[in-house]
């Protein structure tokens, strides 16, 4: 029972990883700031092999900032609220 749920969060997250990629390339932004968007969720990406709901709650949190626009406090040098 367990396996199944750990498939249906695995199938979610990598799902969800690709959309991600997506909006980040489609993003209206500098290419300096689409750099630091896709290594953050590469590094993402990687940390899901070790830990995948970790992996998903980090990946929440990147969204959420990319929807709300990549604030100030997320740019390329700057330090974001997460350990990416």
């Amino acid at each position: 029972m367990e396996r199944d749920g750990q498939l249906e969060l695995y199938d979610r997250v990598a799902a969800r990883l690709r959309d991600a990629h997506r909006t980040v390339r489609a993003l209206q932004v500098p290419e300096d700031v689409r750099q630091a968007l896709t290594r953050k969720l590469l590094v993402i990406t990687a940390a899901a092999k070790q830990d995948l709901p970790g992996a998903e709650r980090r990946l929440d949190r990147l969204m959420e900032d990319v929807d709300a626009g990549w604030s100030s406090r997320d740019e390329p040098g700057g330090r974001c609220g997460e350990s990416s």
